[in-house]
């Protein structure tokens, strides 16, 4: 399984939040580069990241400092955040982004979706963010009708291969990610499926490897240090996978 350590950007600082609630604002780290060099240093061969502030305005005010961060580490990088067209998708990904994560506009605009994977196939990736089972967008300030389950399979439909779930009230509390979700996704699509939100340790990576999913996103646990990075990327396997 692989192992995604996390930055999240915020006013050009790595940061978390408690549920995806942006009162929550936590610094953890200062630089996003010598953060990502951390994480290179301890084995990880991908990372996770996502630009807080595109998610909630839809503006790439981070772009600079998220492409110098990916072209510093050398680490391939998925990368979601207030992409939200075409132009922004080509834009990172031809400036060293390996995957692009659509949120919101997946929801809003399955057109666009559509155009991208027949564009970029594999490179691109759908964060599926859920409360009480509902798709949330806008930076999970909104929560929609739609079930989880069956947007995954209408993304499933149109050809995307990877799927980032994150049950929200799980996220930020290092309680442990939804299981019981993160298996019935895997029962109804054939995606790879990355689970994020809520892991605390080796014991948490370690079920979800045995559950036989793609990744892993790891954030406020390795900050806080329930989780070294090092441990998980042994927990977790094989890490050189597409």
């Amino acid at each position: 399984m692989i192992i995604l350590p996390a930055i999240d950007i915020k006013d050009g600082t790595c940061v978390r939040l408690l549920k995806g609630d942006f009162g929550t604002v936590e610094k953890v780290a200062e630089s996003p580069i010598k953060t990502s060099q951390l994480f290179k240093n301890a084995g990880a061969k991908w990372m996770h990241m996502v630009d807080l502030d595109g998610a909630k305005s839809g503006n790439r005010l981070n772009r600079e400092l998220i492409l110098e961060t990916i072209r510093s580490s050398g680490i391939k990088t998925e990368l979601g955040g207030g992409i939200r067209d075409m132009e922004c998708v080509t834009d990172y990904i031809e400036n060293g982004v390996s995957r692009v994560i659509l949120g919101s506009a997946a929801l809003k605009n399955p057109t666009f979706v559509m155009e991208a994977v027949k564009t970029y196939g594999q490179r691109i990736a759908i964060g599926i963010d859920a409360k009480d089972g509902l798709v949330a967008t806008n930076g999970w300030l909104e929560t929609s009708r739609v079930n989880y389950l069956e947007f995954a399979k209408a993304m499933e439909s149109i050809g995307v291969k990877y799927i980032i779930f994150t049950d929200i009230d799980c996220d930020g509390t290092l309680l442990g990610p939804n299981f019981e979700q993160l298996s019935m996704l895997q029962n109804v699509v054939s995606c790879n499926i990355i689970a994020s939100g809520g892991i605390r340790d080796t014991e948490h990576i370690k079920k979800l490897t045995e559950m036989g999913l793609y990744g892993a996103i790891c954030g406020k646990s390795i900050y806080s240090g329930t989780l070294l990075l090092e441990a998980a990327v042994i927990t977790g396997g094989k890490q050189d996978a597409s």
